[in-house]
């Protein structure tokens, strides 16, 4: 779902993402049914953006996920440069 949601919403060059949920069992967050996950994450749009930007694009694509699905998220953002 998350790789979904981001290639809809952005110009993915490349995406790597990591559900680390069963390092967190027993942890508030995952009684609630939230998973922790690691996006890395290459797109165009992030081309000229700081990276508060880039994350907040990323909390855009996913939308209500970010209340419901997922409890933790770490970005790692690059635009096409590598930057």
């Amino acid at each position: 779902m998350i790789e979904q949601r981001l290639r809809s919403a952005l110009s993915v060059d490349s995406i790597e993402i990591v559900d680390e949920s069963h390092l967190h069992v027993g942890h508030p967050g995952a009684a609630s049914g939230g998973g922790h996950f690691q996006v890395t994450i290459v797109a165009d749009n992030f081309d000229g953006l700081s990276t508060l930007a880039r994350h907040r694009l990323i909390y855009d694509a996913l939308g209500d996920a970010m209340q419901t699905e997922i409890h933790a998220l770490s970005i790692k953002a690059f635009d096409s440069g590598g930057n």
